[in-house]
C-alpha cells in the first residue's frame, strides 16, 4: 500500500478542497436515529418542520449528477444488520434489519484502476460532483456515502467511545467492500473521511492499493497548556452544556432541521457566501449552488 499525502492530480485535490460545505441534503446526512428508535435529543413533532427521508435525498442527489456527462449507477448495497460473528448491529441498534450504502459508480474505460471517494462531515458523495467527469475519464469512479450519511441506511448511533464510534465506519465500509467484491483500489478520503480511509487501510492494508487524503481531517497531540484550558471550560456551565450536547450526538444538522423553513436558506447564503466572496479558482454557478443546497 502506498500513502500519498495529497493526490496525484493535483487539480482533483484542489478542486475536492474547495468542495467542504453544507448543504441542505448533507443538514440530514450525519448519524442520526433511525425511524424505528426515539434519540434522546430527537425534535418534537411540532418542530419537524422540514420534511426529511432517504427518497428525497436520492431526489436531490439525482438532481445534482444530472448536470454530470458521464453515465453512472446509482445502487444501495446490502451490508447487513451487523459484522460477521458479532451480536452488535451497526451499532446496538434496536432493528435487525438490513443496512444498505448508497453507492453511484460512473461509466469507465476497460481496465480502468478503482478509485473509491469518501466524503466528510456533514457531507455525501455528490459533494465532488466536480470531479466526477474528469476522473472517469481516467479510473473507475466508485463514491459512497458512509453509513449515517447521505442516501445510506441510518440505524441508531449510540456509540460511546471513540474505538466503537471508528468501527462504524469502518466495518460498515468493509462490508460494503465485501458485498461490491473489490481489491486492489485507490481509496481516496476527504476531511473525516481521510481519517475514516486512514483508519481503514491499516486495518486492511491488502485492499488498498494507494491511499490519497485530500485535506484528511485528524487530532494533534494536545499541549499541556491546551489541555488544562479544556479541563477548565468544562468545568464552567458553558462548557457542562456543550460537552453534553456534544455527547449526547446533538449535531448542527438537528439545528439547521429545527429551524424549519429558515433552514435551507440558511444553508443556502452560507453557500453562496462560501463558494462565492469567500473563495478563490472557479466558484460555484448560480446553477450548482442551487442544486447544492436541495
Amino acid at each position: 500500500m502506498n500513502l500519498r499525502g495529497s493526490s496525484s492530480i493535483p487539480k482533483m485535490a484542489e478542486e475536492i478542497s474547495k468542495s467542504e460545505l453544507r448543504s441542505s441534503a448533507a443538514a440530514t446526512s450525519t448519524p442520526s436515529s433511525s425511524t424505528t428508535a426515539k434519540s434522546r435529543w430527537s425534535w418534537p413533532s411540532v418542530l419537524r418542520w422540514i420534511p426529511t427521508s432517504n427518497n428525497h435525498i436520492i431526489a436531490a442527489e439525482k438532481r445534482l449528477l444530472s448536470i454530470i456527462k458521464t453515465p453512472y449507477v446509482q445502487e444501495q448495497v446490502n451490508i447487513g444488520s451487523s459484522p460477521p460473528g458479532s451480536k452488535i448491529r451497526w451499532f446496538r441498534s434496536s432493528s435487525d434489519e438490513p443496512r444498505f450504502i448508497n453507492t453511484v459508480t460512473f461509466d469507465s474505460k476497460e481496465d480502468s484502476p478503482t478509485l473509491i471517494m469518501v466524503h466528510g462531515y456533514g457531507a455525501s458523495q455528490g459533494f465532488f460532483f466536480r470531479n466526477f467527469d474528469a476522473l472517469a475519464s481516467r479510473f473507475r469512479v466508485i463514491a459512497v456515502d458512509q453509513l449515517g450519511c447521505g442516501g445510506s441506511s441510518r440505524p441508531d448511533f449510540t456509540c460511546k467511545s471513540t474505538e466503537e464510534t471508528e468501527a462504524w465506519f469502518i466495518d460498515s465500509f468493509e462490508e460494503w467492500r465485501k458485498a461490491k467484491n473489490l481489491s486492489n483500489f485507490i481509496l481516496l478520503g476527504h476531511s473525516l473521511g481521510g481519517y475514516v480511509a486512514a483508519k481503514y487501510a491499516l486495518k486492511h492494508p491488502e485492499h488498498v492499493q494507494h491511499l490519497i487524503l485530500v485535506g484528511p481531517a485528524g487530532f494533534s497531540a494536545q499541549s499541556d497548556a491546551k489541555s488544562e484550558w479544556i479541563t477548565k471550560f468544562r468545568a464552567t456551565w458553558k462548557g457542562a452544556i456543550l460537552n453534553h450536547l456534544w455527547e449526547s450526538n446533538f449535531t448542527p444538522q438537528k439545528i439547521i432541521r429545527g429551524l424549519g423553513p429558515w433552514g435551507p436558506d440558511l444553508v443556502r447564503k452560507y453557500t453562496n457566501a462560501r463558494f462565492g466572496a469567500y473563495s478563490s479558482g472557479s466558484v460555484l454557478t448560480t446553477e450548482e449552488s442551487s442544486l447544492l443546497t436541495g
